[in-house]
C-alpha cells in the first residue's frame, strides 16, 4: 500500500476515500496504489487491475476459440500457428473468414461498453444505455430510410451515423436545462428513443416488404457480412478521442458528486456532465452506425463490471473488456447453436440483456422490501 500526501486542509481527491492511519496520521489509499510519474500522480484501484486482466485472459481465450469453430474446425493450436505467421493449411480460414468478423465483434463490444459506462455515469442510472436514452433508435430510423430509398448499400452506415448524432442533439436540447440534471437526461431519452421507434415503424410499414426485411436485419444488429472496414472505422473513433477517454477515465470520479459539493471542490459540473455525455453518444452513434442496434451491450457491461470491480462507479476499461467479451461470446453462439443457420449478434444479447433487466427489478424490490 503507497501512502501520500496533501497540504492541510486542501479537499481528497474525488473517488478516493482515505483512511487515517492510527500510528503517523498519513492518509492510505485503501485497497489502491498511487502510480506517481514525475509531476503526474495516477490513483490505481488494484481489484480493478486484477479484473482487468482477468477480462483480458478470458477476451483471449475466446476469441482463441471463435477462430477455431466452425466448419471446417481448426484446432486452436494451428489458429495460434496461424496468428504468429508460421504458415498453416488454415490461414485463408482463420485471416480471411473468422479474424475479421471476431475483431469487428471485439472492438464494437468494446465501444458499446465505453459508451454505456459514460451515458449511465452521466445519468447516474443503471438502465441508462444508448438504445434506452434514443441514439440507437435515431441511428436506426435513418438507416430504415436508407435501406427503403434505395440508397446505395455504402451510404447506410454514414446515414445511420448522422441519425445517431442528430438523435443526440434532440436529446441535449430537451435535456440541457438545469445543468443536464439526471432525470431530466434519461426522461427526454426515452422520449425521444420512443418517437423514433414509431417513426421507424412507419417507414417499415410503407416500405417494400424485401427492402422492410432488409431494415428489419439491420434493427436487430448482425455481424454477417461485416469485418476490417467497420472495425477500423470504430477503432479509429475510439482513437481520435484517446484523449477525451483518459480524461474521462479520471472524470467519472467526481460524477457522484452533488452539484454544490463539486463546485465546492473546484470542479465545473456541467460542462464534465456535457464532455462525458457528448463523448458518449458519439462512440454509440458511431458504433451503431456500423453493425446496427446490437443492444443490452451497453446497458449490461458497465454495470457487471462495476459489481465485479466492487467501485461506486462503472470502470471504464473494465466495461470495455467485458462489452468485447460479451459481444464476441454472442456472435460465437450466434454462429454456431443452429449452424448452418446463423443468428444476429442482436439476438443473443438481448437474451443476454432480458434476463439482466429481470434481475435489476427484482434485486430493487429486494431492496425497497
Amino acid at each position: 500500500m503507497t501512502t501520500t500526501q496533501r497540504p492541510a486542509g486542501s479537499p481528497a481527491p474525488a473517488g478516493v476515500s482515505p483512511t487515517t492511519s492510527p500510528t503517523n496520521g498519513d492518509a492510505r489509499l485503501v485497497g489502491r496504489s498511487l502510480l506517481r510519474l514525475g509531476p503526474v500522480s495516477l490513483v490505481i484501484r488494484r481489484r480493478a487491475l486484477l479484473v482487468a486482466a482477468v477480462l483480458t485472459v478470458l477476451l483471449l481465450l475466446t476469441v482463441v476459440l471463435s477462430l477455431s469453430l466452425g466448419t471446417p474446425y481448426v484446432a486452436p493450436a494451428d489458429v495460434l500457428r496461424a496468428l504468429a505467421g508460421s504458415g498453416t493449411p488454415y490461414d485463408l480460414v482463420v485471416f480471411d473468414l473468422r479474424l475479421p468478423r471476431v475483431v469487428l465483434a471485439a472492438t464494437a463490444g468494446a465501444a458499446f461498453g465505453i459508451a454505456g459506462t459514460l451515458i449511465q455515469s452521466v445519468a447516474r442510472n443503471p438502465l441508462a444505455s444508448p438504445d434506452v436514452i434514443g441514439i440507437t433508435q435515431g441511428a436506426g430510423l435513418a438507416a430504415t430510410v436508407a435501406l427503403t430509398s434505395g440508397m446505395a448499400a455504402v451510404l447506410v452506415a454514414p446515414t445511420a451515423l448522422v441519425g445517431g448524432l442528430l438523435a443526440a442533439v434532440l436529446l441535449f436540447a430537451l435535456g440541457a436545462r438545469h445543468g443536464l440534471a439526471a432525470q431530466r437526461f434519461v426522461l427526454a431519452g426515452v422520449a425521444v428513443a420512443f418517437a423514433f421507434r414509431a417513426l421507424t415503424e412507419v417507414v417499415m410499414l410503407t416500405a417494400d416488404p424485401i427492402d422492410g426485411l432488409r431494415a428489419q436485419i439491420w434493427l436487430i444488429g448482425t455481424l454477417a457480412g461485416k469485418g476490417w472496414t467497420e472495425a477500423a472505422w470504430i477503432a479509429g473513433t475510439l482513437l481520435v478521442l484517446l484523449p477525451v477517454l483518459a480524461w474521462a477515465g479520471w472524470a467519472l470520479n467526481s460524477t457522484a458528486l452533488d452539484d454544490d459539493t463539486a463546485r465546492g471542490v473546484g470542479l465545473r459540473p456541467v460542462a464534465r456532465r456535457i464532455g462525458l455525455a457528448g463523448a458518449g453518444v458519439l462512440v454509440a452513434a458511431m458504433v451503431t452506425a456500423q453493425v446496427g442496434a446490437v443492444d443490452f451491450v451497453a446497458l449490461v457491461a458497465p454495470q457487471v463490471a462495476r459489481r465485479l470491480v466492487r467501485a461506486e462507479r462503472p470502470p471504464l476499461v473494465c466495461a470495455a473488456l467485458l462489452g468485447a467479451l460479451l459481444l464476441v461470446l454472442a456472435d460465437l453462439a450466434g454462429r454456431r447453436l443452429l449452424a448452418p443457420t446463423q443468428l444476429p449478434a442482436g439476438v443473443l444479447t438481448a437474451a443476454i440483456g432480458g434476463p439482466y433487466l429481470i434481475f435489476l427489478l427484482l434485486r430493487g424490490r429486494r431492496r425497497s422490501s
